[in-house]
């Protein structure tokens, strides 16, 4: 059975997993403190770092790293390109160095796994489905005035993955499917996935859409351009705003969304009318989806931490189990999607393109 190492970096750990074929043998979430990375003056001077982790780990573990196979690291902000797998160069290399489309963590995802895949001797590695996907339709990048354009940033590894999950499931090719994906966790996506293509989806990065445990959502425009220029908040404070102190912290002070759930099941007035108001703008973009999709819809697909949430997933179908049928995946699982995606190199069962 052939081995597959894969690596996910997030702002404070790297997680790392490997599988034979789709059985996960091994997981670790390594924690990194801040001290240890504010030795570091950017997220790409943090590469050697956690590739040494990496290894030392595996080490302790007794794993051979000439045991593995095919090394799959999580995809950064590039450039915009098709969902699929893609073989890390130095182009993308170089793109990844520098943030082509931000700075993040997951932009380590593909230099630890070049790296290491030389280290292990293999000739190349990979990344699958990262979030700047973009299959959008030129209508959907319309926003109403020439210099603005809306942008496909989402959970597309955890989207895609679980779409063609729920299409193997019932029998079915994911590119013979109308489906709702919502991705609902940090942050929340809700994309329209035609024939196997996201022909729309909400900016999730900066929080467009619903509001989620801790991004504002799409706020009241004017209200916004106010108080950007009334000499109380910088421009950092407006970020924040958007991302970090919105949504379930702002208003509850919080972003356990699982805390919003247990006050509210305890008769919390405060944290009953904020989880319907999720599960209430959650619905709003699925019904936007719909019209999207022209109502040919086969399935509308809830996924995500939150997702586990009963209570919220009940309110969230009783205002869209009228559109089509809604299947429950909770979680969002990038390791066991990164292997997925790992398998389909292995068997041959996908074409690996080239980052141009």
């Amino acid at each position: 059975m052939k081995r597959i190492l894969a690596i996910n970096p997030g702002s404070t750990s790297t997680k790392i997993a490997i599988f034979e074929g789709d059985k996960q043998i091994f997981v670790k979430n390594i924690k990194h403190s801040t001290e240890e990375l504010s030795a570091y003056a950017t997220i790409a001077d943090q590469f050697e770092f956690r590739r040494d982790v990496i290894i030392a780990e595996l080490n302790n573990e007794n794993i051979d790293l000439h045991s593995i196979n095919l090394v799959m690291g999580r995809g950064g902000l590039i450039k915009p390109l098709k969902s699929g797998v893609y073989r890390i160069n130095d182009l993308m290399k170089e793109h990844l160095k520098m943030g082509y489309n931000g700075q993040h963590a997951c932009n380590l995802g593909g230099l630890i796994a070049d790296s290491l895949a030389k280290v292990i001797g293999l000739k190349e590695a990979f990344i699958a489905d990262p979030v700047i996907v973009d299959e959008m339709e030129d209508v959907a990048r319309i926003t109403g005035h020439p210099d603005f354009e809306r942008k496909s940033i989402f959970h597309a590894l955890n989207q895609k993955a679980i779409a063609r999950m729920y299409a193997k499931d019932n029998g079915k090719k994911y590119e013979e499917l109308n489906l709702i994906v919502c991705h609902m966790g940090g942050g929340v996506s809700v994309g329209a996935h035609r024939q196997g293509r996201v022909i729309d989806v909400n900016q999730a990065l900066d929080g467009e859409g619903p509001f989620s445990p801790e991004r504002s959502g799409s706020l009241p425009m004017n209200q916004f351009l106010k108080a950007c220029f009334s000499g109380k908040y910088t421009q950092e404070d407006m970020q924040k705003i958007l991302v970090g102190k919105g949504g379930y912290v702002g208003y509850f002070g919080s972003n356990d969304a699982l805390a919003v759930e247990k006050a509210a099941i305890a008769g919390d007035p405060k944290a009953e009318l904020l989880e319907e108001a999720f599960a209430y703008q959650v619905a709003k973009q699925i019904g936007e989806n719909a019209v999207v999709l022209k109502g040919k819809i086969d399935a509308i697909i809830l996924t995500g931490g939150i997702a586990y949430g009963k209570p919220v997933i009940r309110r969230i179908k009783n205002y869209i189990e009228w559109i089509a049928p809604v299947a429950v995946y909770p979680g969002e699982d990038e390791m066991a999607a990164m292997a997925l995606n790992a398998n389909m190199i292995l068997n041959g069962e996908v074409e690996v393109q080239d980052y141009k």
